[in-house]
Parts: C-alpha cells; sequence; structure tokens
C-alpha cells in the first residue's frame, strides 16, 4: 500500500453516538405509546426518518424534526403543543449528550499523527459534529475535517479531489459497511470496518464484504500493524 491519507469516520468510530439515539427513541416512544405500540412507533419513526434525508441530511435536528412529522402522523394531527414542546426537548437533551470517546481512539491516532494526514470523513450535522469533535479533545490529530451530506462513490471523490490525493492513497476506517466501506473499494480505495455494539438498521448491509482492499478488525487499535508494518 502507498498511503497517504487516513479517514476516520467519527460516529460510533471515534466516539459513541447510537446509543444516545436509542435511548432518545425509546423515550419518544414512552411519550406517544397512547397512540401506537413501541415497536409500532419504532417503524413509524424509522420510515419517516428514510423518508426526509434527502431534504434534511443526516444528524439531530433531522431526527427531531421526524419524531414532530411521526408524532403528528399517527395522532392523526391531534399531538398537543406540550408534548411537541417534550419532544424539542428530547432533540436537546440529544444534543447536549457527553463525548464519550471508544477505547483504543485516542492510543492510535497518537501512533498515525505525523506519518499518515489524518482526516475526519463523517456524515450528520455541521455545527454538532465539529462541537463534537471539539469537545472530544482529538481535533489536533486532524489535517482536515469533512462533515459529508452522504457518503456514497461521488462524495468520496470529491473529498479525495480536496485532499489531492488517488483513491488507491486513500485508507477509510469506520463502522459502517454501507457508507464506509462499500463505496470506498467501489473508487479503488482502501477499507477498515471496526464494528460499533450497535449500528442504525439504515447503515446496515445483508451480506458479507470480500475485496482485496478491505480488513475487517476488532477494535481500532488493530489497524496500527496493518498501517505502521
Amino acid at each position: 500500500m502507498n498511503i497517504k491519507v487516513v479517514a476516520f469516520d467519527a460516529d460510533d468510530t471515534l466516539f459513541i453516538n447510537e446509543p444516545y439515539f436509542e435511548e432518545t427513541e425509546k423515550k419518544f416512544c414512552g411519550i406517544m405509546e397512547a397512540y401506537l405500540s413501541h415497536q409500532s412507533l419504532s417503524q413509524e419513526l424509522f420510515k419517516t426518518q428514510i423518508n426526509n434525508l434527502p431534504l434534511y441530511g443526516y444528524g439531530i435536528k433531522g431526527y427531531v424534526l421526524s419524531m414532530i412529522e411521526t408524532a403528528v402522523k399517527v395522532s392523526n394531527g391531534t399531538v398537543s403543543v406540550k408534548t411537541i414542546e417534550r419532544i424539542t426537548d428530547l432533540g436537546k437533551e440529544l444534543i447536549q449528550k457527553p463525548i464519550v470517546l471508544i477505547d483504543g481512539v485516542e492510543e492510535t491516532l497518537k501512533e498515525l499523527h505525523g506519518k499518515y494526514k489524518l482526516v475526519v470523513a463523517t456524515k450528520g450535522d455541521l455545527k454538532d459534529q465539529h462541537r463534537k469533535l471539539h469537545n472530544s479533545g482529538l481535533g489536533h490529530y486532524f489535517h482536515h475535517i469533512e462533515v459529508m451530506s452522504d457518503k456514497k462513490e461521488i462524495d468520496y471523490l470529491k473529498l479525495l479531489k480536496r485532499l489531492e490525493v488517488k483513491p488507491e492513497e486513500f485508507y477509510m476506517i469506520g463502522n459502517s459497511l454501507r457508507s464506509d466501506v462499500l463505496p470506498v473499494l467501489e473508487i479503488g480505495g482502501y477499507a477498515c470496518h471496526v464494528p460499533f455494539h450497535t449500528t442504525w438498521a439504515h447503515e446496515m448491509i445483508d451480506h458479507n464484504v470480500e475485496h482485496d482492499n478491505f480488513k475487517e478488525i476488532n477494535t481500532i487499535k488493530e489497524v496500527l500493524p496493518v498501517l505502521l508494518s
């Protein structure tokens, strides 16, 4: 490999994210349980989120709007203003969750810093992702932070153009096979999957990945022998 840039996803790769969304979803279902079962509410919320992705993109703000839309829909427009206020408060709580680094992240960044150009390549809300990276204390390790509207082949190609590197000089590390691995392999880059114990349903795929440029690891520190050998 002739890697020049090593990119990291942020949420559930550098720090914990999805468990906070799951906790918020449970609270939302509790608020709205007079209308539907928790399972049905979760399904309706998920459908609303997916339908809204082209409009709102990824992140907390779009999630809050989707919760409100779901509440209006399942209640047939009868949901109270007080309940809407409770739902918006859930969003504010979500934004203020503490930043908890995943084990081995900082040690990995310390080892790679100065040996490669390190970047963050993540989806989500621009302001929120910059806030989380600032509060994580990891910002100084990174040459560049890219908050992407999506993570498809075209989005990675645009990133590589800005970084002035070829696909074969790019190594992506993340917890999502759909977003962090498959598109990068498709354009000729290298990708490493480091699973997190919980994953948003939208990021799951139903097949195994087999590719010469792909590696699966159990913890993020296991990438060090690969990149430092």
